[in-house]
């Protein structure tokens, strides 16, 4: 019966204000993703250093190139594993569910990494956070997107709103985990991640029910008795398979660390393919949606080329703070895990302007391709402005302000992509694919840090000038591609704006 509910329906049983004057569920899943990102952001904050800081100093010890690699696949997974979750919760249990279970995973992991346990703890605290977040992150931004009835003014603004919660728990946590974990103990530090994803399940089960409605309970493409099984066994023989391939690759040294970070990168880029031509190939798929599945494939190209850049903000950026950067400033140590706080606070102070501006504008705000060709703008500028300082200094450490500078100029980026990506997502999915299509959305991430992965290990202060002239280069060039093909990709969304 919950199946033949439509977005109508759905939305109609959430109460529609509360928040302010947004759905009631929006507090629900703002503090619900607060806490979520608080966890994820804050480990986030010191892994890459808890990798190559020496034993001596509390770390693993890895070689610095390969933290930085495995740091961007990590990343990539993380937001690969979105199609298990988007694919769960559009055919086995919801998204409710799919929040939930995901928040005990992501706990777990924290946990792993809050005990001592070398390199073990960390792969198996990885392989849980993976599977976590992939269950939580997509699925929480489609309640979003179903709690607004169709043609609702409010959604970009809401998500918006939803984008403030993602940021004030990533503001927050670097400079909280990031504290403890690098004057104190890394482990005391993925500790403090793990209790926040705790409070973020609390909020979650406290308020859902009431403030939720039937968003998220629905299955809207459920697996038939016939399907179950199958699926059922073809997963169960792949595990096995896998299981037995590994048992006889790893001893043998025919499957290392960089063979799996090779082997993700290819997956960054064919999954996603696959995806788009599963959905418009789909009979379940309508004449209308394909025209929109297709206008979706350049904005999914320009997302991933903008993440290349925004998400190596934890990787070469984190790095080139700890290894580039005056850190002694008028009397002040700064930690460079503090600089992964930039990103958040400045979305924070201007995620209300762009709101209001997109709110304000009305039918005259640009539209979805060109606000996604403004992102691209912005990113390639924040790779311009970085290197001019290293150009300059002759090899000497760098001012912070120019980091603090390029961490600026790429959140005005994301304020015209990121929260508009999501909002253009729930749009343009397919009703047949709805958590699925977000789940690709995410996949841009994973495209961009499976990439990054490969890229990372081309930087060294030697050649920074080039590695990021290259790369800030590429993506002017392709903004202004962008731009050019707007009108057309607006035609093809077929009346969404």
């Amino acid at each position: 019966m919950m199946v033949s509910l439509d977005k109508k329906e759905i939305a109609s049983s959430v109460p529609q204000r509360g928040f302010f004057g947004h759905p009631k569920g929006l507090f629900t899943l703002f503090f619900t993703e607060f806490w979520e990102r608080f966890s994820y952001y804050g480990m986030r904050a010191i892994l890459v250093y808890y990798m190559y800081y020496e034993v001596s100093k509390g770390g693993l010890g890895l070689d610095e190139h390969l933290a930085l690699a495995i740091m961007s696949i990590y990343g990539a997974l993380v937001y690969m594993s979105g199609i298990i979750g988007g694919w769960l919760a559009d055919r086995v249990f919801g998204t409710s569910r799919a929040v939930f279970y995901g928040g005990l995973l992501i706990m777990a992991g924290h946990i792993a990494l809050a005990v001592p346990g070398g390199a073990a703890a960390l792969f198996v605290s990885m392989a849980l956070i993976v599977l976590g977040t992939g269950l939580l992150k997509p699925n929480v931004s489609s309640i979003v997107g179903d709690m607004y009835k169709p043609g609702d003014d409010r959604r970009d603004a809401g998500f918006s709103i939803f984008y403030m919660g993602i940021n004030l728990g990533g503001f927050l946590a670097p400079l909280i985990v990031g504290t403890v974990g690098m004057k104190y103990n890394f482990h005391l530090g993925f500790g403090l991640a793990a209790v926040g994803m705790f409070l973020g399940l609390v909020v979650f089960v406290a308020t859902r029910t009431k403030n939720l409605g039937l968003a998220g309970t629905y299955v809207p493409n459920p697996l038939t008795p016939e399907e179950k099984k199958k699926t059922a066994a073809v997963a169960g023989g792949a595990a096995v398979v896998i299981a037995v391939l590994l048992a006889i690759l790893i001893p043998n040294g025919w499957f290392t660390v960089e063979t799996f970070i090779s082997l993700v990168g290819i997956l960054g880029i064919i999954i996603p393919i696959i995806y788009f031509v599963v959905m418009y190939r789909s009979p379940k798929t309508t004449a209308e949606e394909r025209s929109r599945v297709i206008a979706y494939i350049p904005l999914f190209v320009a997302s991933a080329m903008f993440w290349a850049i925004q998400e190596q903000g934890s990787t070469i950026l984190a790095n080139y703070a700890d290894k580039r950067t005056q850190l002694d400033v008028a009397g002040i140590h700064l930690s460079p895990a503090w600089f992964q706080s930039l990103n958040p606070l400045f979305i924070i102070i201007l995620a209300p302007v762009f709101a209001w501006m997109w709110v304000k504008l009305g039918k005259r705000q640009p539209t979805i391709p060109q606000k996604f060709a403004l992102g691209l703008l912005f990113a390639g500028l924040s790779f311009i402005v970085i290197l001019v300082p290293g150009h300059l200094s002759g090899g000497e450490l760098v001012h912070p302000i120019w980091l603090v500078l390029s961490y600026f100029i790429v959140v005005l980026g994301e304020l015209c992509l990121s929260p508009v990506g999501l909002s253009a997502t729930t749009k343009l999915a397919p009703a047949a694919f709805s958590a699925q299509t977000m789940s690709l959305w995410f996949l841009s991430n994973a495209a961009a840090q499976a990439i990054n992965a490969q890229l990372v290990r081309f930087y060294t202060p030697e050649n920074e000038t080039a590695y990021f002239g290259t790369i800030g280069g590429a993506a002017l060039v392709l903004s202004l591609i962008l731009f050019a093909l707007a009108p057309s990709i607006q035609r093809l969304m077929r009346g969404v704006r």
